[in-house]
């Protein structure tokens, strides 16, 4: 089995480090000090106080690698459509293509019956570049959970959880997606796969979409957020506007609002990728946490004012620090 992680940073990394071990042939695309880190020394996991090390090949040019059985997508959603043509060099005819990508993904509507068939989503994929390029018919959606990071270049540093949930579009359990589950769970993960793929995908977005948002405005952690009645109240809006959105959708959640919120604060003092990426003056998550669940407020007729206020206020921090991709 031929499997290429493309960004393979914390979570990337630590997928790599797995399936290395279990004889997968595992390749790496990534960059800067990281890959020269992981080209010299080779890949290090600090997992549970111990150390170990995977050699794996790490490039910044896939098209090196050929065709691979699975191509799984580790990248932040912006940064996608640029490296649309690499990522391109890496599929054959029978490539799937893991989509472990934070939000609501491109091809969220391929394949699902109703008014919304194949529904192309302006907010993330303005010129269906990724519906052209890679194809909804390859997409395996995987919802990550555990929590990593890169603590020197070519370090992993694995900090709580094991969870990679997959489904394919159609909800059917393929060979492949079978296959690839058995490929992680023998790497120590555990891998699910799931029915109905996208009720798990909005169970993740449900915080993503609000906390994130949120402690970029305020440079607060999950817990302080969540303990503060008033930027709780916030948060908790966002979410119910969500999940009335997601329900017209034909999402069905499994728990309910409060306890996804308690779920967040029960992680601490921890600042969300949207605030670390400001701080580190990097572009901001914006579009595939927040504007495109105002972008499905409008297709199904859903108010969505405390969406809307939040979405405003974050893209105009993000382009006033010159960190929005999509700025105009």
């Amino acid at each position: 089995m031929k499997i290429c992680i493309y960004g393979a940073g914390a979570i990337g990394g630590y997928l790599g480090a797995g399936l290395a071990d279990v004889g997968a042939a595992v390749s790496l695309v990534a960059r800067g000090p990281h890959l020269a880190a992981v080209q010299a020394h080779g890949l290090t996991l600090i997992k549970d106080g111990e150390t170990s090390k995977a050699s794996v090949r790490a490039t910044d040019d896939p098209s090196t690698l050929g065709p691979q059985d699975y191509v799984i997508v580790t990248l932040k959603a912006h940064s996608v459509i640029p490296a649309l043509d690499q990522i391109a060099t890496l599929l054959g005819p029978d490539t799937a293509v893991v989509w472990a990508v934070n939000g609501v993904p491109w091809w969220y509507f391929y394949g699902l019956d109703g008014p919304w068939h194949d529904k192309r989503l302006r907010s993330i994929d303005p010129d269906d570049a990724q519906w052209r390029i890679l194809g909804p018919a390859r997409m395996i959606g995987c919802v990550v959970y555990p929590a990593c990071e890169v603590t020197a270049p070519g370090v992993i540093t694995h900090i709580e959880g094991d969870r990679f949930s997959l489904g394919e579009p159609s909800g059917e359990k393929s060979a492949r997606v079978v296959a690839l589950s058995k490929a992680l769970i023998a790497g120590g993960f555990k891998a699910p796969v799931r029915p109905r793929v996208r009720d798990e995908i909005w169970i993740k977005l449900w915080g993503n979409l609000s906390f994130n948002p949120v402690s970029a405005l305020t440079h607060a952690t999950l817990e302080e957020i969540g303990g503060d009645p008033s930027t709780r109240a916030v948060v908790r809006a966002m979410m119910v506007e969500a999940q009335t959105i997601a329900e017209k959708l034909g999402i069905k959640f499994a728990i309910d609002v409060d306890k996804r919120i308690e779920g967040a604060v029960a992680v601490g003092a921890h600042r969300t990728s949207m605030l670390q990426d400001l701080e580190r003056g990097r572009p901001m998550e914006i579009d595939a946490l927040v504007t495109v669940v105002q972008e499905l407020a409008r297709l199904t007729d859903t108010p969505s004012p405390m969406i809307d206020t939040v979405l405003a206020l974050v893209q105009e921090r993000a382009i006033q620090a010159g960190l929005y991709a999509n700025a105009n």
